[in-house]
């Protein structure tokens, strides 16, 4: 029986406005505005409820398909009701100055601690300068001074009584104590003493050497009193500053008494201020031998070492971090130690150290796209390597790649406990899962979105929402029912099946945006169905340049391709164009010519290497369809060549393959082929036809090529019966298959094909094992038996 056109109605399904249970869109209560996906949605809830190792998450699929939205939406849903992590700071390290502490305080505490040693710093500065000019200090340090001066006065009388016993006085001169002899009370001079007898000369020489040998010990003896002195002094100094900063350290300590990291470093910060008191005063009284106590005009203040650098703090009530990163570089996810220029050098210290993604999603979740992630140099290898330490480590890229030996801060390292989602299109997603075995480790739980979702009441009211939120988000012009309508029906268009609606969302939002550009110059306050399908149109007609030239080129003759009349072997087959985003149909002139052979068929595209392997496939997979179907008990005895007619570029695919085998058919039979019909669809060895894709686009093509010549009754085009449920096609085509002026055919199988192109019956084999005579199938048989037997003839002749 014949195969009879489609019914209008199979060509388009229309999303009825009155199935909109709101007015224009002002009317919805948006919820989120995010179509749902179910499966995805279950996958994304397990991946982040899962607190197991490696279990990150990769979110693959189309680009505009809502992802990153999606995944936000249910992280910071989640995140709201989860714990608020910890806050970090980094402290000076007063064991190991090249190594700052990291220090963990709760939620909110962090800035508060930075705040608490700012103010005690300058409680300090004005206390310590008034504990030395206190009359307690004065007093015990004149004491102290007062006993060096008894101790030196007691050594020095105990000389001058000896010496005196012995006839000898102890002089102070400018250069110091000398011993000379006395008579009468008075010293001495070299002529005098010269006059004395020898006897007495002697022995008061001997008094004074001994005498001096007694004055030489307590010389000795005065810079030990005196260095004991200043260690009294110094104690004093301590003892005093302790006192005066106990009480201060020992609120801070009670305060954070919970948090014994930060009580040691407090301890430890509280024995520094008291072994450095001198730098809190206004006056030093030498320089420090510390590089860190130093200080000069354009570097940082001494007390800087007491400061707080809180890397990162969180509000108590904020829930867990959601954190996305636009560009992660390796220091946009470790965080980085800034430097700053001084004295024609570079130099750093921990108050310059900046947290990093990680730090910042650290208890939480960080989103990262991943091809921008691929495409940062090291990014990706430094991500893996902190997910199996467990811990951010600050590393600068110079230091990792032996770039420069200097040296540097190296931070303690933060634990890391944080969930990554990390979003791509799917063969990003393939290409890491094949080509990185730490991939598969690290992000077990893959997030699959899909391109499409079935066209149901709960999608389509998703789209609605999705359109209100858009036009919330943007200050636009609310839409009409009517308008949401012809919004869903083109998310069926860019599905390419009239049960399925797209979640490619981003064209959608731009064509509500479109939308209201249109209403906007037709003075509309609200966007019509009207103003939908202009912005479509308009949107074709901004990127058909490609499709109206070749149009243009068919109708002038340029291009040979024939839309009446028959002809041999030869078909209209129809291929899609993609450009940019532009794609449409366009038809080709397929051509097949046979002769006596070995039973080959010549794809003449491969053979000139500008077909692709898949056509490649199509053009065998035809030549087991002969071999199988005709002429079983006889060799194959011809020879075929196959070719699309001014092709110029690559060719792949094999949605052509029927109409290659439909024009090597009609050769092989001598029946001539309608020209008004074009074919698209692939075959099978069975002869069964299969789907393809691209069928709205390439039913549109010819039609735009016959219209533009002229529409003539006949017209039409053959597209696999599989391919009806994905027809959504334009009005004017609707309307000329509703006016008989265009048809549209379901064929399931080559013989149904080849039946409506030639109007001849192609014939099932009979109990006999024929063709019925006349049939188009015993016409090829025919052919190809005659084939066999002239070959056998000239084989037998000596011909060949």
């Amino acid at each position: 029986m014949p195969v009879a056109p489609l019914n209008p109605a199979a060509l388009y399904r229309p999303c009825d406005p009155r199935d909109l249970e709101f007015e224009t869109t002002e009317d919805l209560d948006i919820v989120d505005g995010i179509i749902r996906q179910d499966r995805v949605i279950e996958a994304v809830h397990f991946g982040i409820g899962i607190h197991q190792e490696g279990y990150n998450l990769f979110a693959l699929g189309p680009s505009g398909t809502g992802k990153f939205a999606l995944i936000r939406g249910v992280l910071e849903q989640r995140a709201r009701a989860e714990a608020v992590p910890s806050d970090w700071c980094y402290v000076f390290n007063f064991e190991d100055v090249h190594r700052p502490r990291a220090l963990c305080l709760p939620p909110g505490q962090g800035l508060e601690f930075m705040r608490d040693m700012e103010q005690l710093v300058a409680a300090l500065h004005r206390s310590l300068p008034s504990l030395f000019e206190s009359d307690e200090y004065r007093i015990h340090a004149q004491a102290l001074a007062e006993d060096l001066e008894q101790l030196q006065e007691r050594a020095m009388t105990e000389i001058r009584e000896q010496a005196k016993a012995k006839d000898v006085i102890l002089l102070q001169t400018p250069t110091g104590f000398t011993l000379a002899p006395v008579r009468d009370g008075k010293p001495l001079g070299p002529n005098e003493f010269q006059t004395l007898p020898e006897q007495d000369r002697h022995r008061i020489e001997q008094d004074i050497h001994t005498l001096q040998g007694e004055l030489r010990k307590v010389m000795h003896q005065l810079p030990v009193w005196k260095k004991r002195a200043d260690e009294l002094l110094e104690t004093l100094h301590r003892e005093m500053v302790s006192a005066a900063i106990e009480s201060p350290f020992d609120h801070l300590s009670a305060k954070y008494a919970n948090q014994a990291a930060v009580v040691d470093y407090l301890c430890q910060a509280q024995q520094d201020v008291v072994e450095h008191f001198r730098q809190l005063l206004p006056e030093r009284e030498s320089p420090p031998s510390d590089p860190w106590v130093q200080a000069s005009d354009d570097g940082p203040p001494w007390h800087h070492r007491y400061c707080v650098n809180v890397i990162l703090s969180h509000p108590e009530n904020g829930g867990a971090p959601v954190v996305v990163v636009d560009l992660p570089t390796h220091h946009q996810l470790v965080g980085r130690i800034e430097h700053r220029s001084h004295l024609g050098a570079l130099e750093t210290d921990f108050t310059m150290i900046r947290a990093g993604a990680l730090h910042q999603a650290n208890g939480g979740y960080l989103i990262v796209d991943a091809a921008q992630l691929l495409m940062q140099p090291f990014a990706w290898d430094t991500l893996k390597r902190l997910l199996r330490a467990g811990e951010i480590r600050i590393e600068s890229l110079a230091h990792m790649t032996s770039l420069i030996s200097t040296l540097s801060l190296e931070p303690e390292p933060i634990p890391l406990d944080v969930k990554v989602v990390l979003i791509g299109e799917r063969h990003v997603y393939y290409w890491m899962y094949d080509s990185d075995p730490e991939f598969c480790e690290l992000f077990k739980v893959a997030v699959d979105f899909d391109d499409r979702l079935e066209w149901t009441l709960d999608t389509v009211r998703g789209y609605a929402e999705f359109i209100a939120l858009e036009v919330q988000r943007a200050g636009l012009r609310h839409l009409d029912r009517a308008a949401v309508a012809r919004l869903v029906e083109h998310g069926a268009r860019l599905a390419e099946d009239n049960e399925r609606l797209s979640t490619h969302l981003r064209s959608i939002g731009d064509l509500v945006r479109e939308s209201d550009y249109w209403a906007r110059i037709a003075g509309r306050a609200i966007v019509g169905c009207g103003e939908v399908q202009r912005a479509i149109d308009a949107q074709v007609a901004r990127a058909d340049r490609i499709s109206r030239r070749l149009i243009e080129e068919i109708t002038r003759g340029s291009i040979l391709l024939e839309t009446r009349g028959e002809r041999v072997g030869q078909v209209n087959g129809l291929a899609v164009m993609r450009l940019g985003g532009c794609a449409f149909g366009h038809p080709s002139r397929i051509t097949a010519r046979v002769r006596l052979g070995q039973g080959e068929v010549i794809d003449i595209e491969r053979v000139v290497k500008l077909g692709g392997p898949i056509h490649s496939k199509g053009v065998l997979i035809l030549q087991g369809f002969i071999a199988g179907r005709y002429a079983l008990d006889d060799p194959l005895s011809f020879s075929a060549s196959l070719v699309f007619e001014q092709s110029y570029g690559g060719i792949d695919g094999d949605s052509a393959s029927s109409a290659e085998l439909y024009a090597l058919l009609s050769a092989l039979a001598a029946v001539p082929i309608r020209q008004a019909l074009a074919v698209t669809g692939s075959v099978n060895q069975l002869g069964e036809v299969q789907a393809v894709g691209g069928v709205n686009d390439k039913i549109e093509g010819f039609y735009d090529v016959c219209a533009a010549r002229g529409l003539v009754p006949g017209q039409g085009v053959l597209i696999p019966a599989a391919n009806v449920t994905h027809l959504m096609l334009r009005a004017d085509v609707r309307e000329a298959v509703a006016q008989g002026r265009f048809a549209v055919y379901p064929i399931a199988t080559i013989d149904e094909g080849i039946e409506v192109l030639t109007g001849q019956v192609a014939g099932e084999r009979g109990r006999d094992g024929a063709f019925p005579v006349a049939s188009l199938n015993a016409r090829v048989e025919a052919r190809l038996i005659g084939f066999s037997k002239r070959l056998q003839r000239a084989a037998s002749s000596g011909a060949l």
